[in-house]
C-alpha cells in the first residue's frame, strides 16, 4: 500500500513538473503513472549498474556525476514512454533534480502523516 501511494505521489510530481517546465511534456494522467512506474523500475535496475560503471567519474566529480546519471534515466524513460517527452539533456537534468526535491517533500509529508 505504501509503495502504491509513493507511486501516485511520484505521478503527481511528474504532472506538476510537466506543467511548470516548458521542456517536459506529459499527455495525460495515465502517462504520468506509467512514467512513475518506469522511473521506479529504471532506478531499481539500471541506475545501480550505471553507478558502478561510472564510479571513477563519480568519485572524480565528488558525486556530481550522479546528476548526469539521473538525467540519463529520465531520457531512457522518455525513449520508452510515448506520452512523455523531454527536450534534451538540460531539461532532463532540471526535471530530475526537481523531481527528487518534490518526491522528498511529498514522502516526508507522508511519513509525518503516518506518525
Amino acid at each position: 500500500m505504501n509503495f502504491l501511494l509513493k507511486l501516485i505521489l511520484s505521478a503527481l510530481a511528474v504532472l506538476v513538473l510537466a506543467k511548470i517546465l516548458p521542456g517536459v511534456a506529459v499527455e495525460n494522467y495515465v502517462s504520468a503513472i506509467i512514467v512513475a512506474i518506469v522511473l521506479a523500475i529504471l532506478n531499481t535496475i539500471v541506475k545501480p549498474l550505471l553507478v558502478v560503471f561510472t564510479l571513477p567519474a563519480t568519485i572524480l566529480t565528488l558525486g556530481l556525476f550522479l546528476l548526469v546519471i539521473n538525467a540519463a534515466i529520465i531520457l531512457i524513460a522518455d525513449y520508452f514512454i510515448p506520452g512523455f517527452s523531454v527536450r534534451g539533456w538540460f531539461w532532463a537534468l532540471i526535471f530530475s533534480v526537481l523531481l527528487s526535491v518534490f518526491q522528498s517533500i511529498l514522502h516526508s509529508v507522508l511519513k509525518k502523516d503516518r506518525n
